[in-house]
């Protein structure tokens, strides 16, 4: 990590080993984990909700933010799956959010339950309808919103249908998939030809969580975004490193949600997988820090000095992106909290530039 002083740390392997893991707080200021100190306090986990403090200067872009249009508020509705939050967004919310913590722009997603709910023919329709009218509010928006179109996975021939619809006629500035469909990461083979498309493209490919079909209803006082959505995502990191997929599509472009989940928490775990199996290592070739460091990850439900410490020490933070997963968290309070952690240089690499850098549509504005 450039301007600070590193250390490395191996895991069980030799010291001149691709895996060796560098640590370093260059990227946090004084006032993030190291000035923190232990304390695990509300205000320490996440500013306190309020207009947002941030430089005027920066034209924040959030990557994690959600929308619902009519056509899946209905199909939401009639299976009533309790997502009261999407049922009564708008875009003035999100406007309104926005301008509260300074966000210029906000890159629009379908999240969680997805448009795929076990019938492969039902899900390409659905899709199609959002994408459509999530195109046409960010071409209508004047530059506030991007969007990132949903795929009918598992379907893959109308998966890679609405690719190309998506990219090259509506002109979406990426991909929004979810880490799983059914019993199915995405480093699956049969999502082989989804994947390499995308990776033919030089897709950006924003990612989302979701409740697996594995791990429903575990603990019936805990519900599943508290848990799953941050092992899910893990899941699928897991993945595409070992079977092969992140090294064979070394041009997609993926953004994972909630600071990567439970990966940084668990980065020794993988990284010593492929030191003691022959197979884990032959799908990893790069090294597993390579691919991890090679992904991007946003600060969605995680601008906090926990999470964004860890994080921070396993990828650089070109590779941080803003995100807020609006409706279900305000945009001030993530302004707030990664403002209480990161210094101004490194604050405008997360919520600006790094997302001009990888979206094109933005890098004129």
């Amino acid at each position: 990590m450039a301007g600070g002083t590193l250390r490395k740390m191996s895991f069980g392997g030799c010291s001149c080993c691709k895996d060796t893991l560098t640590l370093g707080a260059a990227a946090l200021s004084r006032r993030g984990v190291l000035g923190a100190g232990a304390s695990l306090a509300l205000s320490a986990l996440g500013a306190a909700p309020g207009r947002a403090q941030t430089p005027a200067n920066i034209p924040i872009v959030d990557v994690h933010h959600h929308l619902a249009p009519p056509v899946y508020k209905d199909d939401l509705a009639r299976r009533k799956t309790g997502e009261r939050p999407m049922l009564e967004w708008t875009p003035e919310k999100s406007l309104a959010d926005m301008d509260a913590a300074g966000v210029a722009t906000a890159m629009l997603s379908i999240t969680e339950p997805g448009v795929w709910f076990g019938d492969d023919a039902a899900a390409v329709p659905l899709a199609r309808a959002c994408n459509e009218w999530n195109a046409k509010l960010a071409a209508d928006s004047r530059g506030r919103f991007g969007s990132f179109a949903c795929l009918p996975l598992p379907n893959v021939e109308g998966s890679l249908r609405e690719i190309e619809y998506a990219l090259d006629t509506l002109k979406c500035d990426g991909i929004g998939l979810m880490t799983s469909y059914g019993d199915k990461w995405l480093g699956d083979g049969s999502f082989a030809p989804v994947m390499d498309e995308l990776n033919r493209r030089k897709a950006v490919v924003y990612t989302h969580p979701l409740r697996p079909d594995c791990c429903r209803n575990l603990i019936a006082e805990v519900p599943p975004s508290a848990i799953e959505f941050g092992t899910d995502t893990t899941r699928t990191i897991a993945s595409l490193l070992f079977t092969g997929t992140a090294s064979r599509c070394p041009n997609i472009k993926f953004i994972f949600s909630h600071a990567g989940g439970t990966m940084p928490f668990l980065i020794e775990r993988f990284v010593r997988l492929a030191m003691t199996s022959k197979a884990a290592a032959a799908k990893t070739p790069e090294g597993v820090m390579a691919l991890l460091q090679r992904f991007h990850y946003d600060t969605a439900q995680a601008a906090n000095p926990v999470a964004m410490g860890a994080l921070a020490k396993i990828v650089p933070t070109t590779q941080i992106l803003f995100g807020t997963d609006f409706p279900f968290r305000a945009s001030a309070d993530h302004v707030n909290g990664l403002k209480a952690i990161f210094a101004e240089a490194d604050l405008r690499k997360i919520e600006s530039d790094n997302a001009r850098a990888l979206l094109p549509r933005l890098k004129a504005t």
